[in-house]
């Protein structure tokens, strides 16, 4: 198992500052456009970088960006042991802002093929995108007749859908309107049917980013 890390520095985010837990950095970088933020060993050199801009801090430590492009390379590479189920799926949303246009995915997590992608839509937030996303795939394998497992990087959105409802703060507009009617048809679908597939939560401190993510993060 990787090693975790001790500190998150968010250069941008909603609060930017040095935070101990991926919880406590990721509230403050979900659904924020543009968010830079790298988890780090020691307070030391977390604090080093969050005195600096990223780009200048990474500037100055090569090696890091190195070792990152060859973390990544090893996760394509290696087949998954000691970690997600290789044959399963994983959602992510995107969502440029908070509330943002947003839009979702589902991915294979083996091959990273791309089973289904929606939006963009109006006026979302992404915790919405990734409940969507959950109910989304739940529905597509049930109608397949096909049992597997769906990751999420979302404890929220998976909470939500284990109490069948989407209880988010976001206001219906009419900008979102189209966004609300899918999450009353989701919300519907979940109290009509059960599913055989189990949703998990991605473990992104141990395995790295959600094989469905966007790519946004800066």
């Amino acid at each position: 198992m990787a090693k975790k890390p001790n500190y998150y520095v968010v250069w941008r985010g909603y609060q930017p500052g040095i935070y101990a837990t991926w919880a406590e950095c990721s509230a403050q970088t979900d659904g924020f456009s543009g968010a830079e933020y790298k988890a780090f060993d020691t307070r030391e050199l977390a604090e080093e970088a969050f005195r600096l801009p990223r780009s200048e801090f990474m500037a100055r430590h090569p090696e890091l960006a190195q070792a990152r492009e060859e973390k990544r390379l090893r996760r394509r590479e290696l087949p998954l042991t000691g970690g997600p189920v290789r044959d399963s799926y994983a959602v992510d949303a995107a969502c440029s802002g908070n509330p943002g246009p947003l839009e979702y995915r589902c991915v294979h997590v083996a091959t990273g093929a791309e089973l289904f992608r929606q939006g963009p839509f109006a006026n979302g937030t992404n915790n919405i995108g990734e409940f969507l996303a959950i109910v989304h795939a739940l529905a597509l394998f049930k109608k397949r007749g096909v049992r597997t497992t769906v990751y999420s990087d979302s404890g929220t959105a998976i909470a939500w859908v284990r109490r069948k409802t989407c209880r988010t703060k976001l206001a219906p507009d009419e900008q979102n309107a189209p966004l609300f009617e899918l999450i009353a048809r989701a919300e519907a679908w979940l109290h009509n049917n059960e599913t055989d597939s189990q949703i998990l939560k991605w473990k992104t401190e141990d395995w790295g980013e959600i094989p469905a993510d966007f790519g946004r993060k800066g």
